[in-house]
Order: structure tokens, then sequence, then C-alpha cells
């Protein structure tokens, strides 16, 4: 875990406006396990906590994968879509233009073409960013966003970079096959099977961006920490050379994100806990003072479990997993753009909240921040 501080710096990096868009199709937990049969309704939501999730293709439960939101007529069908609705509505909660970035990154694992930037560099021409500025995709997962953001605040204590935005997407629907995720899984680091269908029961679509700019003043980003592990939380090695998209060595199992619950839930709980612990103490912040948690949602029960050992309250604590379903990189801003939107807190109060999250990678990254 690194160890830098921002705190008292004559300019800080703040978040001067936040976006969402949370797909259209509710995906009941009968629905979903009628789709790809494993465990029961009750199970799964006895187990998780989550009720629903949000689809951006519905689903065809019959099938087991998605039908065409393009055929039928819906003007939002793909991720990059999904990252200009928050992005646009961040930018004008910011009163900033696209062309007044100086870095935009798009954090996703389920972009729409996986080479060359593709998703950030639609994004730039959709909106009209400058030639000039950085443009790039970040392939991660849960917790990329909060590390790009500990990168961001880095790069920019100092020097002419001025504003950036953070964009997470991820979008299941489309890329969820019961063919694939009803194979058998891979086996474990404890030597038991993890099945792929699993996987399919927790995610949702979504996408959620923010806005930072460097400004003078303490406000902002108050301290920052990020950093690496080796576990492998979640296996898709398909795409790449390893395990090529095509001819001999295609492997369709390869291509499904299979997540191993067992081993997330024995290293969330330690991560997310020290970082928040560590950042709250370079602050010097205590856990009751701070206004509301922004943390990655593996799934309600987690989450619940992670709150209960900090100690925090019931209205400190922003979760829409329940009924969203986990977001990946794009929850932590969904919930912040959420509670902006709502009134709950205002950009310009000073209000001090906390964002943390791990993810596949392993990424993980946390911030106090005083909005």
């Amino acid at each position: 875990m690194n160890e830098d501080v921002w705190m008292g710096a004559e300019h800080t990096l703040r978040i001067v406006g936040a976006g969402a868009y949370v797909a259209p199709h509710v995906v009941t937990n009968e629905q979903i396990t009628r789709a790809f049969p494993g465990w029961s309704p009750e199970k799964l939501g006895e187990k998780t906590g989550v009720s629903e999730r949000r689809f951006l293709w519905p689903l065809d439960l019959d099938r087991g994968c998605a039908v065409s939101a393009e055929a039928q007529g819906a003007m939002i069908t793909t991720a990059t879509d999904m990252g200009e609705k928050a992005l646009s509505d961040a930018l004008s909660m910011a009163g900033v233009t696209a062309k007044e970035l100086d870095i935009l990154v798009v954090v996703t694992c389920t972009p729409d073409q996986p080479h060359f930037s593709h998703d950030a560099m639609e994004l730039h021409r959709r909106l009209g960013g400058r030639a000039g500025a950085h443009c790039l995709v970040v392939d991660s997962g849960c917790g990329g966003s909060l590390y790009v953001v500990d990168m961001l605040a880095r790069m920019m204590s100092n020097g002419p970079l001025r504003t950036a935005a953070v964009v997470g997407t991820h979008l299941t629907s489309r890329v969820v096959d019961r063919g694939v995720y009803t194979k058998d899984g891979i086996i474990g680091e404890d030597g038991e099977r993890v099945q792929p269908y699993l996987s399919t029961y927790l995610f949702g679509d979504g996408a959620g961006a923010i806005v930072l700019r460097r400004e003078r003043g303490r406000r902002g980003i108050r301290t920052s920490v990020a950093g690496n592990e080796y576990w492998e939380l979640v296996r898709s090695p398909g795409g790449g050379t390893d395990s090529p998209s095509y001819g001999d060595r295609y492997n369709a199992v390869d291509h499904a994100f299979i997540v191993n619950g067992r081993l997330v839930a024995k290293t969330y709980m330690k991560t997310m806990q020290a970082c928040i612990e560590t950042v709250a103490r370079r602050a010097q912040r205590s856990l009751p003072d701070i206004e509301r948690f922004y943390l990655h949602q593996p799934n309600a029960r987690m989450l619940q479990l992670l709150a209960r050992s900090l100690g925090l309250r019931d209205d400190q604590l922003a979760s829409n997993v329940a009924h969203n379903g986990n977001t990946s990189s794009a929850g932590m801003f969904t919930l912040l753009a959420d509670d902006l939107h709502k009134g709950r807190l205002e950009l310009g109060t000073g209000a001090p909240v906390i964002f943390a999250a791990i993810g596949a990678g392993v990424h993980y990254g946390a911030q106090v921040v005083e909005l």
C-alpha cells in the first residue's frame, strides 16, 4: 500500500461532477436462476442479499442469453453508450466541457471492443474532446476506478494537467450465455470447484463517472492509497494470445468471467478494512465523523458484514447492490451520483466521504475526499 498523502497541499484534486447510468431491465432472482440453473432463488437471496439486478439487454429466460436491445429500438445499447450518458451528466454537473479534459480514462473489463483503447477513444470522439488530451482504457474490474483515481491524484498534484474524467462501465448482459456459464468450472485455490453460473447471479449493467479538477484550497482528495495483490479473484483468460477467440486453442469457458466467491469473501474484508482505516488515519478522521462511505459491493451480505466490522451506522453506508447488482468499476461513482442528484450531499460543502474498492487484477484503492 503506497504512502503518499496530499493533505495540506496548496492545490488539491476535487470531485466537481458525478454522473451515472442505470440499466432499465430488472432481472429477479427467480428469472436469473431459471436462465442459469444452479442455486434456488431462495438460496441466492439468503447467501447474497441480492434480490434483483439491472441488465441493459433483456434476458431470454428460455435460451439463457440476451435479446438484442438494438433490435428493440433502444437508444442505449453498448458500454460506450452507458459511459457517454454518465460522463455527460458528470460534465454538466461540473460545468466543464469535454474540450477542457486533459485526461479521459475508461475503466472496464467489458469493453465494446478490446483493443486500442476503443471505448475511451469513442467517448472522446462523441463528446468532442481535444486532440491533445490523454485518452485510454484501463482493463480492470471492481477496484480499478479508485486505483486510477489514486494514479491521477499523483499525476496531477503538480504540473500542467488540471482536469480529468474517470468513467467506469460494466456490461454483463451481452456476454452471459447458458451454453458457457453452465459448464464445469475451475478448481479454486482451496481445491473446490468454482462454478461459472454464480457469476451470472451477481453482476448488473451500468456506468458511473466523475470529473476531477485541480484547484486551490484544502478541500478535495485529502489522502489516497492504492496497491496490487496477486489473488485470482476472477478468471477470464480468453481473448489474448494464451487463449485466442478462434482456432484449435479456443475454449468457450475461457471467455466467461468466473468469480471465486470463496476467495473474494476471504480477501475482501481484510483488504477493505485496511484501506479504509489507513486513509482515515492519514486524514486524521474518525470513522463516525465520515458522512458517507462509497464502497465496492460484491454483494449485499458481504457489504453489511464489512460495515458491522467497522462499526458504521446505517445512514453512513451508501448501497444499491441489492437491486442493481454488482456493477464493478461503475459502482462507487453511481452511488455518489445518486446521493448528489437526490440532495443527500452537495459538492462544495466539504462533507467528508470515503471511497474504497478491491477487484480482479488485483487492484485496490481508497480515498478520503472532502466534497
